[in-house]
């Protein structure tokens, strides 16, 4: 793939893509499984029947910390071996309601990125989950200044994608997703007719995971975010 001279719609992933997300979610998931203190299960086992309980409600209500309050709610009664009461129902809650204050970690190399390419290009900013919560983080990066539109969407599919270009009027073949994400950033976007940049981050969600294409003419991978610069800058 050759480098990118001419203006581009760069359509960015939020949640670990331009700042830190899951690490907050996986400590959240730590300390539910020291709470819970199953006598037989390992945290593999627990974590697969929450993987079990999130992609069913996932499609209901979404994603997001408030969501995933309730994903572990449902969990603890589901594998405690005591009786419970609302008390400790409330603790667990707890656990990912304390997401919501941890700090805006961007990550490395993200500010003075995006901070380059909006000088020459036009970005977005494409995200799911709860749109209060999601927008509150924008509003907390102190990045927002640098992407024309916002978008925020309760899934992240191929119709979504679709959806985005023709309500903001993207030429698909100048449009580029970057993520972390294979199921929701790459794959749908490719589908869609988009380019895609693939950024791995190593704490990607496990229900995020899918095989990328291992050559594909609208697909370039990176190690980093401040790679873009090498191939948009």
């Amino acid at each position: 793939m050759e480098i990118i001279k001419t203006p581009q719609e760069l359509v960015f992933d939020a949640d670990d893509t331009l700042w830190e997300n899951n690490i907050y979610f996986e400590e959240a998931f730590e300390n539910f499984c020291d709470y819970l203190a199953h006598s037989r299960m390992t945290q593999p086992q627990v974590r697969a029947v929450l993987d079990e309980i999130e992609m069913v409600n996932a499609r209901i209500y979404g994603y997001g910390s408030k969501n995933f309050a309730k994903n572990l709610a449902a969990c603890f009664e589901h594998l405690a071996e005591r009786e419970i009461s609302e008390v400790e129902l409330d603790r667990v809650r707890e656990f990912a309601y304390a997401i919501l204050e941890k700090p805006m970690e961007l990550i490395e190399g993200v500010a003075e990125t995006v901070a380059k390419l909006s000088e020459k290009h036009r970005l977005t900013i494409f995200t799911k989950g709860d749109k209060d919560e999601q927008q509150i983080k924008v509003d907390r990066s102190g990045i927002g200044r640098y992407f024309s539109h916002t978008a925020i969407v309760k899934e992240k599919n191929r119709a979504a994608y679709e959806q985005l270009a023709l309500s903001n009027g993207f030429d698909l073949a100048k449009t580029w997703m970057i993520g972390n994400s294979p199921k929701s950033d790459i794959n749908p976007a490719l589908a869609a007719g988009m380019n895609a940049v693939y950024v791995p981050h190593p704490r990607t969600w496990s229900l995020e995971h899918e095989d990328v294409p291992g050559e594909h003419p609208r697909l370039l991978k990176v190690e980093k975010v401040s790679e873009l610069l090498e191939w948009f800058g």
